[in-house]
């Protein structure tokens, strides 16, 4: 072999091995940046979960020195524990945003269930709402699930500005789904909820899971440019960053708004796991369009997430399940209290009625 045939081969091989590095290297990032995100989410269901007990805690100190806050008080604002849910929620939602930044949507939306997890957890121990059996398999459910969706989650892709995410969201088949999102969407506001929205709740939740799925795409945009605005490339120049920031406001006024819609007109037991499974689902279908999460994974990955999100899908609505089956119990449960003497409570026809903390004389 000649000098010039040994020393292209040489190169060849020199190239080989950079790619080959390189490749290892976007790999171990990728795995860092999963990682980072990974526990960020975990961190952010454990704030979360434990803020609705800390909450509901305050509420009930308040509500048995003031007026209640379902029937219109406010004591429950001097209740250093209300404030100390709502620290702990802000924290967790904070930490929520975070880990969209290192981890894709697919990892970081279906954990959203462990904070169902902790809140019955500690509602068990420190609010004595009792955990069913039923309960606790679906506690292990999402645990099997989330497992699983952690363990065949596909690595995040490196984007280095704010107009590559553009490049991403600007892509025919993305473009495709924003239009009819759009388009559900409308159809959903200006038809069905005049006709619909009091009776119907796939109306206000079909809004709310929309509208959500573009929400969590613009603010993982919002979230890598501050990334690399921290980072010393300043993304703030670009005007897709504030056209991101546009959508990210709009989106979440919009949804706050029918989501409360739902919540006041329908049993919150109800809306709450549909609501996730929705969510969650579209959430996951625009994150896998948008930045092609399974493009380098194998069909059996794909198929461990897709089950491992249908188990955690299960176990959600197992919890809240039990949840409403125990309310439901609670509020047409009578107990009846008869006095010392039986046969003479029972004679004179005297019986006190115990219904939740409201006592009646009959």
């Amino acid at each position: 072999m000649s000098m010039r045939g040994r020393f292209r081969g040489g190169n060849e091989n020199d190239e080989k091995v950079v790619k080959c590095v390189e490749s290892v290297r976007v790999i171990v990032m990728g795995i860092a940046e999963n990682s980072k995100g990974l526990v960020l989410a975990v961190a952010s269901g454990v704030f979360i979960g434990a803020s609705f007990v800390l909450k509901k805690k305050g509420l009930k100190q308040a509500a048995t020195h003031g007026t209640r806050a379902g029937v219109g008080g406010y004591s429950y604002l001097l209740q250093p524990l209300w404030w100390a849910g709502m620290l702990t929620m802000l924290i967790g939602e904070v930490a929520n945003f975070v880990a969209y930044i290192y981890a894709p949507a697919l990892l970081v939306t279906p954990l959203g269930a462990l904070s169902i997890i902790v809140s019955a957890v500690l509602a068990h121990f420190l609010l004595k709402e009792k955990l069913q059996k039923m309960g606790i398999l679906g506690c292990v459910f999402c645990i099997v699930g989330s497992v699983l969706i952690v363990i065949h989650a596909p690595q995040e892709h490196a984007l280095n500005s704010v107009q590559e995410i553009w490049d991403l969201a600007t892509q025919p088949l993305f473009l495709v789904y924003v239009a009819a999102a759009v388009s559900v969407v409308l159809a959903l506001v200006l038809h069905f909820e005049p006709r619909y929205g009091q009776t119907n709740m796939l109306v206000y939740l079909g809004i709310c899971s929309l509208i959500g799925s573009l929400l969590v795409m613009s603010t993982k945009a919002i979230g890598i440019a501050i990334k690399l605005t921290l980072e010393g490339t300043s993304q703030l120049t670009y005007p897709q960053t504030w056209f991101f920031l546009t959508v990210t406001v709009i989106c979440i006024i919009t949804q706050l708004n029918y989501l409360n819609k739902a919540l006041d007109t329908f049993n919150t037991a109800i809306v709450s796991p549909v609501y996730y499974v929705m969510f969650t689902t579209l959430t996951i279908i625009a994150s896998v369009i948008m930045f092609k999460d399974w493009s380098d994974q194998s069909a059996g990955s794909i198929a461990s997430e897709i089950c491992g999100f249908v188990i955690v899908l299960s176990g959600t609505i197992l919890l809240h399940a039990t949840r409403e089956q125990e309310q439901s119990n609670k509020q047409g449960s009578l107990t009846w209290y008869i006095g010392e003497d039986l046969v003479k409570s029972i004679e004179d026809g005297h019986l006190n009625l115990l219904h939740g903390s409201d006592y009646v004389e009959k």
